[in-house]
């Protein structure tokens, strides 16, 4: 049969569209894939934001509603802690996922070794695009990003100066609104291919500023004191020498508390915060001088009619939590504008999203602001995570977890192997499967702090559920033992009583193991002694 030029043309159609139709199913097509993509990853590091301020862990001081969406949209980890609170060595901890003795970054003041790996250099080398932006707190320039425009050493509340990829440069406004735009402004150029930026916050870190629109919340509510917060210290001989309690006087009425005193006192710890002070007050612009000294003018007014030493400590604890609240609302406000920028632009999905602290912070308790030690405010640390493509909403998990964590979690649901080095543990498993008890998990955690600035002693613990034991010994030599389910707040140290010894031999025990499997060499021969 000899076929017509119409029907060779339909018969040609015809096998045409049925070779493209089954052509189809072996298309990489984005849904056949969706799987496959890489996760964006955007890390929020507030400045010792302590759980206590933070409406999610359930805070009666503060409302914190974007920083709530986070957990709620993904997990709270209600036991997470660090490995050595303070900042720095906080910062090389998340960036190596190595403890401090093995990253080299023990104490504030110590160069990071940017030469080692570190998470971002490791997504970098596998397509991620990396920036830093905001307290590097590392005292040398990064390496291993992208994008890089940090503060130096502390960095400024307003009219910040940044370094941004080694220049000097100075930005109007308020540092947690400076640092969101910056943030969003370098994700809009590159949310086209997988990113990962790190949002580190200055705020809420001491000298608690905060933006101008702000300088009257909280006026009107009177702050309760913590229960302990008049505690004597008795039995626990590092906190008897430490020098970082409200009720010890350790709070500057001008640095700390923004009332001008040219009689006041100055103490032999805080003997650089007048100076400071002033630094810090004269970078406001005349305009937002104005609002600030007609803010705080009733402070000052406040502070002449007190009498006594109980009636100053009492109202600097409220100016304390007034100003810190201030400044923790300033980046609750700035975590919405990036929730919102992520929702906005189609990029919520597939974005993984923590908030933390570098440690947690104490508002009283036991007297002190500041962090330092393994007593439960400045040990824990808030930490949420949010990436609705693979972790379930509204989950509260109650497991163990660590700043040590951070990097393999990530590498892990980016898809890239986890170097043998990292000492933490991927947090995926943890976070992702729908029977929590089956997942293999730490059920103690190991802690050691260097530093003896301000009056602080070096020591390291262990912690179980229900226990605690420490040992400080430098520059003095003491245990401390605590049975957390009698003594959550941590007032009785229980080191010297008889029915405690097995307990303590078993944790002794334990912490050593701890030590070992960590590598910590200073502790074991420590313990040897």
């Amino acid at each position: 049969m000899v076929l017509d030029k119409k029907q060779v043309m339909r018969i040609t159609l015809t096998l045409l569209t049925g070779m493209a139709l089954l052509g189809c199913k072996n298309v990489d097509t984005p849904d056949d894939h969706k799987e496959d993509i890489k996760p964006n990853i955007v890390f929020i590091l507030a400045d010792d934001h302590a759980y206590q301020a933070i409406s999610a862990y359930g805070s009666n001081l503060i409302n914190t509603p974007n920083i709530d969406r986070i957990a709620q949209e993904g997990a709270l980890m209600e036991e997470a802690r660090v490995t050595n609170s303070i900042c720095s060595p906080s910062r090389a901890v998340i960036l190596t996922g190595k403890y401090s003795h093995v990253n080299g970054m023990m104490n504030n003041g110590t160069r990071f070794n940017t030469a080692q790996e570190i998470f971002p250099k490791i997504l970098g080398r596998q397509g991620y695009k990396t920036a830093m932006i905001g307290k590097w707190h590392l005292f040398n320039n990064p390496e291993g990003f992208d994008y890089w425009d940090i503060l130096p050493d502390q960095g400024h509340y307003y009219n910040p100066q940044f370094i941004r990829m080694g220049k000097d440069t100075v930005y109007n406004g308020y540092v947690t609104d400076v640092i969101t735009d910056l943030s969003l402004n370098w994700i809009e150029k590159n949310k086209d291919q997988p990113f990962c930026i790190m949002v580190q916050e200055k705020a809420p870190h001491r000298n608690w500023m905060p933006p101008l629109k702000y300088l009257d919340k909280f006026n009107d509510k009177k702050f309760k004191l913590p229960e302990n917060f008049y505690d004597d210290h008795e039995g626990r001989q590092a906190l008897q020498r430490q020098l970082t309690s409200i009720t010890g006087g350790y709070l500057d009425i001008r640095y700390d508390s923004k009332v001008s005193c040219d009689t006041c006192a100055v103490t032999d710890v805080n003997w650089w915060a007048p100076a400071e002070w002033k630094r810090e007050i004269e970078r406001l612009t005349p305009k937002e001088r104005k609002v600030w000294d007609s803010a705080y003018a009733k402070e000052a007014q406040a502070f002449a009619k007190l009498k006594g030493e109980k009636e100053i400590i009492e109202w600097q604890y409220q100016r304390y939590l007034e100003d810190y609240l201030r400044c923790i609302q300033s980046v609750d406000d700035n975590v919405g504008r990036i929730l919102d920028y992520l929702e906005d632009n189609d990029l919520a999905e597939n974005t993984i999203v923590v908030y933390m602290s570098d440690q947690g912070f104490y508002l009283g308790e036991h007297g002190l602001y500041d962090k330092r030690y393994m007593y439960r405010e400045a040990f824990r640390t808030p930490m949420m995570i949010r990436y609705p493509k693979k972790i379930p909403a509204n989950q509260k998990i109650d497991a163990f977890t660590l700043n040590l964590d951070l990097a393999p979690t990530f590498l892990d649901y980016a898809g890239i192997n986890i170097p043998q080095e990292m000492q933490g543990k991927s947090m995926k498993a943890l976070l992702s499967s729908k029977e929590k008890d089956t997942v293999a998990w730490r059920d103690k955690v190991y802690y050691h702090y260097y530093e003896k600035s301000f009056g602080s002693t070096a020591h390291y613990g262990i912690r179980d559920k229900r226990y605690k034991l420490i040992h400080f010994y430098d520059p003095i030599d003491s245990w401390e033992f605590y049975d957390l389910k009698k003594d959550p707040t941590e007032m009785h140290n229980v080191y010297d009583a008889p029915e405690n010894q097995q307990k303590i031999q078993e944790l002794m025990a334990e912490m050593l193991k701890l030590q070992q499997q960590y590598g910590d060499e200073e502790a074991i021969k420590l313990n040897s002694k």
